[in-house]
């Protein structure tokens, strides 16, 4: 008797969330697993799973630059997404999530099996070196470099004609 209430105050979801870029395969399948658990405890439906990827931060979050993004769209009710969101603040290798909602109707959940299947991808190196705060504020870099060297210059042509008339007094 309480399904059917249930379904009929579904509604769809989506939620992203970030793990940090460290996290390794067992982590990120332990997370997947409990999102997983806790949609189907809550009776909802999971109906699709993107694994977007190492994608860099707007900003640095607990000093990471960068994060592994998972994309999840499911089917529930309110119950269920407190719950996954409580689940996804316990959990350390998660960085930040954002939850929304999709549409308020009912809709039924139709998901072929190879779109909720959770991936993982293996660490890489960062291309890109995350800029220091020096550099950030503008202490070091291309204008600081070329600043000091033509004060290095100027300093020296100054010294030059000193030990010249050092020279020429001997």
């Amino acid at each position: 008797m309480a399904e059917p209430q249930a379904m009929t105050s579904a509604r769809e979801y989506e939620t992203i969330y970030v793990l940090k870029p460290d996290a390794g395969k067992a982590t990120s399948e332990s997370i997947g697993a409990r999102v997983l658990d806790v949609i189907s405890k809550q009776h909802g439906a999971l109906t699709r799973v993107e694994n977007w990827g190492y994608r860099k931060l707007a900003y640095p979050v607990r000093k990471h630059g960068r994060g592994v993004y998972v994309y999840l769209k499911y089917v529930g009710d309110g119950a269920l997404v407190s719950e996954l969101e409580r689940n996804l603040r316990l959990q350390d290798a998660v960085l930040k999530f954002q939850t929304v909602k999709i549409s308020n109707a009912a809709v039924p959940a139709s998901a072929k099996p190879d779109e909720i299947e959770f991936e993982h991808l293996d660490v890489v190196e960062d291309t890109e070196p995350e800029d220091s705060v020096a550099k950030t504020l503008g202490l070091e870099g291309d204008i600081r470099d070329d600043f000091r060297a033509e004060s290095v210059d100027n300093d020296l042509d100054e010294a030059e004609p000193d030990a010249e008339r050092e020279g020429e007094s001997e």
